[in-house]
């Protein structure tokens, strides 16, 4: 061990995680292989994920963990040289160097981190679905809804873009007959029964689990700016990775917002990025603590896909970190994709207890001079088994360590402190202030109104901003835009013979304008739009 790695117990392609009989190494090339760490609570599963954290930081990997409990927020602050640090850091041949790491705080709420948002329409229906808990029937409605939104340029961005758009698709049950005005909305209606059959009752369900997701402070989650996960893929000026944390304190009180928001993240970094192969290390690495929350009650659809991001996320260069109780809180088929393992201390008082325990033993690799199971009843807070892969890509015996201890503050920070941090972020102002740009609210509002050309089911003659703008001004001109019965004989006709006119004169244009509308999303406005593995909008 050299001078240098007696200082820091790192290396330039190593991380040093603890030391028992032998020493824990976690080999960056091996680090997208993805990981488990898991133990009771209280048994240290939160500074391991410091430590490791710290590695991948001082490697230059940026690093993006939710901190549940507020613990994680110490790694921004320097570490202080306790006894007990001091004298585990001993222990095990290292010079204790107090430390701190470039850190960007990140709050749903906006209330201790800059605010992150994500649209609707980038969300998708698959997670929106599971995140307002609905049936295979209601999500069957919901499907319909981004469809047609998608085929007719209705961008959403907030709530209340989803809440017209339901509305909007929702039978129209009104007067019928010659006296009856004119539907404006009625391709959009037409359009969404060609799907199949969309009740008011399935629709008005929807509606009420958006209010339950609402009062959840759901509407803060979703607007613009959004997010823009480049921004977590960052280093500072020293080369170090940023360090990224999630404030999720508050975010815990609803967890199937906190788990669907994580999985939707994942899935950008899926789709977003590019092929990378085998890299020297991470692009990133990606904690996701309480990760049960993730497979609870989730459908068979929603395993298949988590399974098929978390296998494949690994070629884009992302390393993905379970952080949980006990490994069978992971389903078999995503555990299989976890190479690098860290084991803390269980408990065993019921026979349910056992049962797990000898689960959680049979996932390691045997080493004959461990009892494995017996050993994880037996461990010390601070103590955990550990397995990494080796050069080979399979992983090590199991071996009993002590985890080296971190060189930043352990615990939270201070109000005063977070402050500060975030007074000098590198994305400070960016997201802080919300934007509520022209969507689909705004133009099925104006198409009621009479203001914008109907929809013909084309997606040229829908949209809003300068879309919209255009649209109305050209329908104004020739009548395109006014209900049928406010129309005399001559003014039919000419509509009738003009809108096909006014359609491509719109179109043309704004094609020649770039398609900029709807806020950040404008880009897919007058173009089908794909969608990837869960749901969400690919930018292309």
């Amino acid at each position: 061990m050299t001078a240098q790695d007696n200082k820091l117990g790192d290396t330039d392609d190593k991380i040093f995680v603890g030391k028992g009989d032998e020493q824990a190494w976690l080999t960056l090339a091996l680090a997208n292989r993805h990981g488990l760490v898991t133990g009771a609570t209280g048994t240290g599963k939160t500074v391991t994920l410091q430590v490791m954290a710290e590695g991948f930081a001082r490697a230059g990997v940026p690093v993006f963990a939710a901190d549940i409990k507020g613990d994680l927020s110490g790694i921004s602050e320097v570490g202080e040289a306790k006894d007990f640090i001091v004298k585990r850091a001993t222990e095990m041949g290292l010079t204790f160097q107090p430390d701190q790491f470039s850190t960007v705080f990140w709050d749903v709420f906006g209330e201790q981190g800059h605010p992150v948002r994500a649209t609707v329409t980038e969300m998708g229906p698959l997670l929106l679905a599971r995140m307002l808990d609905l049936n295979d029937v209601q999500e069957g409605v919901l499907n319909v809804a981004f469809r047609v939104a998608d085929d007719n340029g209705l961008t959403l961005i907030d709530m209340k873009d989803l809440r017209a758009l339901l509305d909007a698709i929702v039978p129209d049950s009104g007067k019928k007959g010659p006296d009856a005005g004119e539907d404006p909305l009625a391709p959009i209606r037409k359009a969404a029964q060609g799907f199949g059959n969309v009740t008011k009752a399935t629709v008005g369900t929807i509606q009420r689990q958006l209010l339950v997701l609402e009062n959840q402070g759901g509407t803060k989650f979703f607007g613009e700016p959004a997010l823009t996960l480049k921004d977590f893929m960052k280093t500072d000026r020293d080369g170090r990775g940023m360090v990224n944390i999630l404030v999720a304190d508050k975010l815990m009180q609803s967890p199937r917002l906190y788990a669907t928001f994580l999985l939707w993240m994942l899935s950008e970094l899926f789709e977003e990025l590019p092929e990378a192969g085998d890299l020297p290390k991470p692009k990133l690495v990606f904690f996701f603590d309480e990760a049960h929350l993730l497979f609870n009650d989730a459908p068979k659809a929603l395993m298949d896909k988590i399974e098929q991001v978390v296998r494949l996320i690994r070629s884009k260069g992302i390393g993905v970190y379970f952080v949980t109780q006990n490994p069978i809180d992971v389903p078999d088929r995503v555990l299989g994709q976890m190479g690098n393992r860290v084991q803390h201390a269980l408990r065993a008082f019921t026979p349910r207890d056992q049962k797990a325990v000898a689960a959680a033993a049979q996932t390691f690799r045997p080493n004959p001079k461990l009892d494995t199971a017996k050993v994880i009843m037996e461990l010390g807070k601070g103590e955990a088994l550990v397995s990494f892969l080796e050069g080979n890509g399979t992983p090590a015996m199991v071996e009993r360590v002590l985890i080296r201890p971190p060189s930043a503050r352990i615990g939270p920070i201070t109000p005063e402190e977070r402050k500060a941090i975030m007074d000098a972020s590198p994305v400070k102002g960016k997201y802080d202030t919300a934007i509520d740009s022209e969507s689909a609210y705004e133009i099925l509002q104006k198409r009621i109104a009479g203001t914008a050309a109907p929809a013909d089911g084309q997606a040229g003659t829908s949209g809003g901003g300068v879309l919209g703008q255009i649209g109305s001004i050209v329908g104004t001109i020739f009548g395109t835009n006014t209900g049928r019965n406010r129309l005399t004989t001559g003014q039919r006709i000419a509509r009738d013979v003009t809108r096909t006119v006014t359609d491509k004169v719109v179109g043309g244009v704004v094609a020649d304008l770039g398609k900029s509308v709807g806020g950040q999303l404008g880009g897919s406005v007058g173009r089908a739009l794909v969608r990837g593995a869960l749901g969400g909008l690919l930018r292309r």
